[in-house]
């Protein structure tokens, strides 16, 4: 016999003044379950798991806890008002006695726990939260956006540990990566419905379309169907006195279907303009160097130029924004030279959404903005160039004509996020700096986000944590890694980390050379870290993947005639065949030293 749930939700229903958020949910969380809570931005996945800890009352149906079950819930945005440190924070409501699980957690996540509320930035009060839950004895974990303004060592530390862990958890995440390593359930939230999968989230995209292209098909049918039964109720009187009345009332009940069909929810209809061609190069920096109390950059140089995607990467407070404000000419370094383009227009994602006021409306957001209000009329916005309504422009970018007049503050992050897009994409522009953009968006936002960067004719910067937006994006990376440390790679993330041929750790300092490798006795060897089995399933992947891009470099430079046509793609494709190939050294070496370790675990004496 199974044993009984932790949670069972037992037909949920939550209206919000208007039509049913949710609508005859039904829901179990059994022990030991890893599920992803997915669905569009304002679809109601925080406020499902906010009815699933116990904070919201639903209309109608209930919430049952397993006696002797605990669930622990983490908000998107703890409320720290009232104490005084991190630490008093993360251990309100516990026992003295088990302070030492906070003491762990905040070890473990690299955390300070001296620091004042007040003075904590958004990353440092993230991982305070996270402490707190990872803390709690609770069996059932409630996870609101955990990764959000983590850095991506954090983010690797975060993953672990719940790779690790007995206890059930639900996430809200935005970070693909994460929820694939994690999740074996998916619940979507999809127009007041919740739609259940036994199957990660590397299942998701493949089961949503099939859902979309079903209901597509079924809404084809319907319309012939109608289209048939109208024609006969037309027509087919002429043959007949009286009408079959069985057909008419199946003619009514079709079209009763129709208009009670849920549209599916579009999506935001976005597009970057690229203003004026800037200058080829957008910008050179020459030996610059910069610290405060410690170093931020030191002798660092680059060139970037038009059309290039660059991404900084590392750890929080090595310094990202800081050098992203250097290279944009918002900041002097202290030393070396800043030389900026010609022609250049910037357009900027602020992490810290600055650009929006709180109490100000969508409405007074887009209007009373001098650079893109439309002078004298306060109902309209000028989007590159063009004056188009505020209500229209908007509901580009899903909001509905109620939200228009509503405050800021009302919105959810990723609506937040949503509207400082619209804000930027109203601009013409040729370079795009786009700080932390991701978060908060769902995945169909960052699907198109990423297919806007691609189109686009200009030039990005960007600071993200989101590896799988990394690969996707960029074809440049600096790594910040502290102690004045920034070293520039070709491609995203996964580039990254092949070139620098870590393992253990997310982002190591320069300075730290790693030991000469020596012949390891049985005693020697250890067990294999998380991480570790992780690279080592990985790894014959992107071998497989450097081989064929290192035979199709050669079949192109096998061309005899391609130097003479065109000498600079015969240079470029050298230099790639000669990077893959120090690629795939250093990864054929990295499994071979896992795989030698993963044998000798295997001949450990057990017991």
């Amino acid at each position: 016999m199974a044993p009984a749930p932790i949670l069972t939700l037992s037909d949920i229903m939550l209206t919000f003044g208007g039509k049913p958020l949710f609508d005859g949910v039904e829901l179990t969380v059994h022990a030991g379950e890893r599920i992803c809570l997915v669905g569009r931005n304002g679809s109601g996945k925080s406020t499902l798991l906010k009815v699933m800890a116990g904070l919201v009352e639903p209309d109608a149906g209930g919430r049952f806890v397993q006696p002797g079950k605990a669930v622990a819930y983490m908000a998107q945005d703890p409320d720290f008002s009232g104490f005084e440190t991190l630490f008093d924070y993360a251990t309100a409501g516990l026992d003295p006695a088990d302070y030492y699980r906070v003491e762990i957690a905040m070890e473990g996540i690299r955390l300070d726990p001296s620091i004042r509320c007040e003075a904590a930035s958004g990353g440092e009060r993230r991982r305070a939260a996270i402490a707190q839950i990872l803390a709690s004895e609770a069996d059932l974990l409630l996870l609101d956006e955990p990764t959000n303004h983590l850095d991506i060592e954090a983010i690797a530390w975060l993953e672990g540990h719940l790779a690790q862990t007995r206890k059930a958890f639900v996430l809200i995440s935005h970070d693909r990566t994460f929820l694939r390593a994690l999740t074996r359930t998916t619940l979507w939230v999809d127009r007041g419905i919740v739609r259940r999968q036994n199957r990660g989230f590397e299942g998701f995209e493949e089961w949503r379309d099939k859902v979309f292209e079903d209901e597509d098909m079924q809404r084809h049918k319907l319309k012939r169907l109608i289209k048939a039964e109208a024609r006969w109720a037309v027509e087919g009187i002429s043959g007949r006195r009286k009408r079959n009345m069985g057909r008419v009332r199946r003619l009514q009940e079709m079209r009763a279907e129709k208009a009670a069909e849920i549209k599916q929810v579009g999506s935001a209809a976005m597009a970057f303009e690229g203003g004026p061609k800037s200058g080829r190069l957008v910008v050179e920096a020459r030996d610059i160097s910069k610290a405060y109390d410690k170093p931020i950059v030191q002798d660092f140089s680059l060139r970037i130029m038009r059309g290039d995607r660059v991404a900084l990467v590392g750890p929080n407070g090595t310094g990202k924004t800081t050098l992203l404000k250097i290279l944009t000419g918002e900041l002097a370094p202290d030393s070396g030279s800043i030389k900026l383009g010609t022609n250049l227009s910037l357009a900027v994602f602020d992490q810290n959404r600055e650009a929006l006021n709180p109490g100000q409306s969508l409405w007074e957001a887009l209007t009373e903005d001098p650079a893109l209000g439309v002078s004298g009329k306060n109902d309209q916005v000028m989007v590159r160039g063009k004056p188009r309504h505020v209500v229209g422009y908007l509901k580009d970018f899903l909001f509905s004509e109620a939200q228009a007049r509503a405050p800021i503050r009302s919105l959810s992050g990723g609506e937040k996020a949503r509207l400082l897009l619209a804000r930027i994409m109203a601009q013409e522009s040729n370079l795009l700096i786009l700080d932390e953009p991701t978060n908060d968006l769902d995945v169909e936002t960052l699907d198109l986000l990423q297919e806007l960067i691609d189109d686009y004719d200009g030039t990005v910067l960007l600071v993200s944590h989101d590896r799988d937006f990394l690969d996707r994006v960029a074809n440049t990376t600096i790594a910040m890694e502290g102690n004045g440390q920034a070293i520039v790679y070709a491609g995203g993330w996964s580039d990254y980390r092949s070139q620098r041929g870590a393992v253990d750790e997310a982002i190591p300092s320069k300075a730290k050379k790693k030991p000469a490798p020596q012949p390891a006795t049985l005693a020697q060897k250890s067990t294999l870290s998380f991480k570790q089995e992780h690279r080592l399933k990985e790894l014959p992947a992107l071998i497989e993947k450097l081989e064929a891009e290192i035979a199709r470099l050669e079949e192109l430079l096998a061309d005899p005639g391609l130097f003479a046509a065109d000498p600079a793609k015969f240079q470029k494709a050298s230099n790639a065949l000669a990077a893959r190939h120090g690629m795939l050294q250093n990864a054929e070496g990295e499994w071979m030293e896992l795989e030698e370790l993963s044998a000798g675990q295997s001949q450990l004496p057990k017991g």
